[in-house]
């Protein structure tokens, strides 16, 4: 008997409609429509000063819409507050690195573990209480290649290590959506290929939304795109449809040749 395959594309757990934001008569975001799905990665790229940001910062609810709405999982968040939506599972990463450089590997890792644990406001608890934690960051700390660091204060790490450790502490949070700003900025060669491949296994069962300007990078890892100009979209699809768009082409080089 033959095998029947599954053809449906995983649920939408991220979504968008008509999303827009205004500054003093200025349009940052117009009519953005986003689906965001399940063990994929979709990539939110476009030119300097397209608008990703402002969309990162709307979807996570740094600032509030001037129109449209937002669903998490099939829940309206449109008018959430960032705390609320962070701890139904939409967790984001910044471009600068948010670790604690004074703290080891370990150690940033368990503060990070501190709030789904509910340990977080527990101020007259010991030290070595947050050790219940540490076969769950023992176990992060392997599944991001950073057991060669675990002892290293993150201050000593290269930039590449660090942007893999705040990758590490957002996981901690045991995200369904994970926002990634620009992780691979700044990284030379063999850290973009690092990072790519953490990314790739971390979107095996979480959705992965990521602003990126490495094109290879998106070319490579990446199930959707979305194109931003001017805070529109401008093509969304596959990376080779977009790339072989023409308006695409223009935007990002200033002509179709």
């Amino acid at each position: 008997m033959q095998a029947v395959i599954d053809t449906a594309e995983p649920r939408v757990v991220l979504a968008a409609r008509g999303l827009g934001r205004d500054f003093l008569g200025f349009t940052a975001v117009n009519n953005v429509d986003l689906d965001v799905r399940h063990a994929q990665i979709h990539a939110l790229i476009g030119p300097n000063g397209a608008g990703k940001t402002t969309v990162f910062n709307l979807l996570t609810k740094f600032l509030p819409p001037t129109r449209g709405t937002i669903t998490l999982m099939g829940t309206d968040i449109t008018g959430m507050r960032p705390d609320v939506v962070a701890r139904m599972g939409l967790v984001r990463s910044f471009q600068i690195s948010a670790v604690f450089p004074h703290l080891t590997v370990l150690e940033n890792i368990r503060v990070a573990l501190q709030r789904p644990a509910h340990l977080h406001t527990q101020f007259w608890r010991s030290l070595s209480s947050l050790d219940s934690l540490n076969p769950r960051a023992e176990a992060l700390i392997a599944d991001l290649g950073l057991t060669p660091w675990r002892d290293i204060r993150a201050a000593d790490l290269s930039y590449g290590r660090k942007r893999v450790l705040e990758i590490a502490t957002t996981l901690a949070l045991d995200p369904k959506v994970l926002l990634l700003d620009e992780p691979m900025a700044g990284m030379g060669h063999e850290d973009v290929h690092t990072v790519a491949e953490i990314i790739r296994e971390v979107a095996r069962t979480r959705a992965v939304l990521m602003v990126e300007h490495n094109l290879a990078v998106v070319e490579d890892i990446c199930h959707h795109v979305t194109v931003l100009q001017r805070g529109e979209i401008l093509a969304q699809g596959d990376y080779a449809s977009v790339a072989s768009d023409p308006r695409v082409r223009t935007a990002y080089m200033g002509s179709e040749a």
